[in-house]
């Protein structure tokens, strides 16, 4: 199975784990997270199997968009650590088998930023070009990415007498990518990590990256792309660009790089798929997320999709119809404070199913069992929630729950000096924990180890040929993946009442049996391929064809 290409391409079988160092571990307790907190929480990482920590942006700034506004691309926030424990850390990480990847946020700059203090002083500014300025707002301008928190994209600017871009908050002024010294910055930003260690870069929105405003023209926009991902090859030809890309499949493609072009983004999130999967859970119906899959393009061995239940932003639902989008809102956020943007929603899944542990397991079961790369959001692995008093996005982005005590382990400092609050719900730290699931058998913590681990034995979901399998009932998903001799089969039940299915697996080696991959049963397979199965309510089963060769154990 492509032995000589796993070891560059290890990305195909990883376990993708993102957190914010602010809200991770506090060390020093002074009430914000740090790297030398992460470094000591490395070890539940690598018991839990995780193979690649994506940091949320950690480089110093005003902290208005959660460090999404950045001053200086090539230094550490003071509150979170310095270069010399980033170093640490990364090197930490890959004593265990850890791989580390960072947020490039080049889409924008925060206003305090020393290249937007110069250029807003004078016209004449070397630094005036690094961003987009216009006399007057063009025609039909886009809407902001928040909509109800900006009215829109062109910022007056009284000093200069000239409107400023921003697509995201006016606080973070848009880099104009048609210039070359700007090209040149992204460049020695991706070098300079890379010299640090760091294994690759979570592209932030890359359409609004590469995209020149209207009026502005930068020839092929996906040029950019391209040269850095050459950049980024001969500087460490292991490293990755796994891409923001929120649109739908045929324009995705255009990301990853058309066949016979250069590469472009090694991996992209599967945001068609992820929006498709809660419509299908409100529902209880499988039928929407099979379509979507059945869609999905079949890529070359050198790209991936990633897969995702829950991102650090809003649950956004912009890919479903508008009663699409109001069969998950009322199902899963009923109540105005649930929702954002009039896309989104600002929860965490296990509060979204109500704790029903079923639903839950199934949901990640499901993510691990797609042909991709797994992401995971911190505190899945133990069923964290969301804290409605922090606003709108923040309440996603509440502290680690490492213990049931005081500020969940999190820190000792004072709760009114956190970073950010946990809730104070059935999930709150004294429900919600680590050290009560860490030995619990029946945790989810433990049942999350449990998934990580066969899906780190079975290189074919990474690496193998995709196929739905029509089991005739719409409640189940089923679906194949083959890589050379290696044949993996999955269900999972989305209704709140027991199935049961017949499987048509086709020609098989004569005596093949399904061998249950978190059991010891092993069901015998007819002569026509054809084997019937059982599944729970909300179940699910993953399973290995072997046939009477095969010595490996299940």
């Amino acid at each position: 199975m492509r032995a000589t290409a796993r070891g560059d391409l290890w990305w195909k079988t990883a376990v993708v784990y993102c957190l914010d160092v602010e809200t991770f571990m506090d060390w020093n307790d002074d009430g914000s997270g740090d790297f030398e907190g992460l470094a000591n929480r490395l070890d539940h990482l690598a018991e839990l199997g995780i193979t690649c920590i994506w940091l949320m942006p950690f480089q110093p700034s005003p902290d208005q968009d959660d460090g999404y506004d950045i001053t200086d691309y090539f230094g550490v926030d003071p509150r979170l650590g310095s270069l010399g424990d980033v170093v640490a850390f990364v090197r930490a990480a890959r004593d265990r088998g850890i791989r580390v990847i960072m947020d490039l946020v080049m889409n924008h700059t925060s206003d305090r930023h020393p290249w937007f203090t110069s250029a807003k002083r004078s016209r004449n500014s070397p630094y005036r070009d690094f961003y987009v300025w216009r006399d007057e707002i063009p025609p039909n301008p886009p809407e902001s990415v928040f909509p109800g928190e900006e009215d829109g994209v062109w910022e007056w600017h009284e000093g200069t007498g000239q409107y400023y871009l921003h697509s995201f908050y006016r606080h973070q002024p848009d880099l104009n990518i048609a210039n070359p010294d700007v090209r040149d910055e992204i460049a020695k930003t991706v070098g300079f990590w890379l010299q640090l260690g760091i294994s690759g870069f979570r592209v932030d929105a890359v359409p609004f990256l590469i995209e020149p405003p209207e009026g502005v023209d930068v020839g092929d926009p996906h040029e950019l792309m391209r040269d850095l991902r050459r950049y980024l090859q001969r500087r460490a030809s292991e490293a990755i660009l796994l891409g923001e890309v929120n649109l739908p499949y045929e324009q995705q493609l255009e990301y990853f790089g058309a066949e016979g072009d250069p590469a472009e983004l090694t991996l992209q999130f599967d945001f068609e798929a992820m929006q498709r999967f809660y419509l299908a859970l409100a529902r209880q119906d499988a039928t929407p997320l099979r379509d979507t899959l059945a869609r999905r393009p079949q890529l070359e061995p050198e790209k991936q999709w990633a897969n995702f239940v829950r991102n650090h932003d809003e649950l956004t639902l912009d890919k479903l119809s508008d009663p699409e989008r109001e069969e998950v809102f009322a199902a899963f956020a009923p109540e105005e404070w649930m929702r954002v943007y009039g896309r989104g929603i600002v929860r965490r899944l296990p509060t979204m199913l109500e704790g029903d542990p079923r639903r839950i397991r199934m949901a990640y079961s499901l993510l691990f069992s797609l042909p991709g790369t797994p992401v995971l959001f911190y505190g899945e692995e133990i069923g964290m929630g969301e804290n409605p008093e922090q606003e709108k996005r923040q309440a996603v982005r509440t502290p680690m729950q490492w213990t049931g005590g005081r500020n969940g382990g999190f820190s000792r400092a004072a709760p009114s000096r956190l970073a950010a609050s946990p809730p104070g719900d059935g999930f709150a730290p004294e429900h919600v924990n680590v050290e009560a699931q860490m030995h619990d058998p029946e945790s989810l913590l433990s049942g999350m180890r449990g998934l990580i681990a066969r899906y780190r034995s079975s290189p074919e979901i990474g690496w193998g040929r995709f196929e739905l399998l029509d089991v005739g009932a719409p409640e189940v998903l089923a679906h194949r993946i083959t890589e050379d001799h290696l044949r993996f089969v999955a269900l999972h039940n989305f209704a709140p009442r027991p199935a049961r299915v017949t499987l048509e697996l086709g020609e098989l080696p004569e005596e093949a049996v399904l061998s249950d991959l978190f059991a010891v049963d092993a069901d015998p397979i007819d002569g026509r391929g054809r084997v019937e199965v059982e599944l729970g309510a909300y179940g699910y089963r993953w399973f290995r064809v072997l046939a009477p060769s095969d010595r490996r154990l299940t």
